[in-house]
C-alpha cells in the first residue's frame, strides 16, 4: 500500500511555470512506476506524463511534449512535474498515481494502482 499527497498547484497566468510535487509513504515507492494525470472540468481525466521505477525512462502525452517534465526523486520519495509554458487548456485538477506492476510505461488510468486527492492548477489568460 502506498498514499500519494500531491501539492504545488494553484493560479498562475498564460506563460508562467509551476512545479508539482507527489509525496509518497511506503518504503517500495523506488520500486513504482509513476504518473501524472488531469481532469479538466467536464472531460475525462487524461494523462500527463509517466516515470519509470529508475527515473531513466519517461513518457509524455503530445499536448505537453516539450513543455513539461517528469522527474522524480526515490531518496525523498517524490515525484515532480515541472510545467512551463502553460497555456488556459492546462487547467485541470492534477493527479498523481502509482503503478506496482512491472513492464512499459502506461497511458490508461486503469494501469495504475494508487491515486492521489489531486491539486487544483488554473492557468488564466
Amino acid at each position: 500500500q502506498v498514499q500519494l499527497v500531491e501539492s504545488g498547484g494553484g493560479l498562475v497566468q498564460a506563460g508562467g511555470s509551476l512545479r508539482l510535487s507527489c509525496a509518497a509513504s511506503g518504503r517500495t515507492f523506488s520500486s513504482y512506476k509513476m504518473g501524472w494525470f488531469r481532469q479538466a472540468p467536464g472531460k475525462e481525466r487524461e494523462f500527463v506524463a509517466a516515470i519509470t521505477w529508475s527515473g531513466g525512462g519517461t513518457r509524455y502525452a503530445d499536448s505537453v511534449k516539450g513543455r513539461f517534465t517528469i522527474s522524480r526523486d526515490n531518496a525523498k520519495n517524490t515525484v515532480y512535474l515541472q510545467m512551463n509554458s502553460l497555456k488556459p487548456e492546462d487547467t485541470a485538477v492534477y493527479y498523481c498515481a502509482a503503478d506496482k506492476v512491472l513492464g512499459p510505461l502506461f497511458a490508461t488510468e486503469t494501469r495504475y494502482d494508487y491515486w492521489g486527492q489531486g491539486t487544483q492548477v488554473t492557468v488564466s489568460s
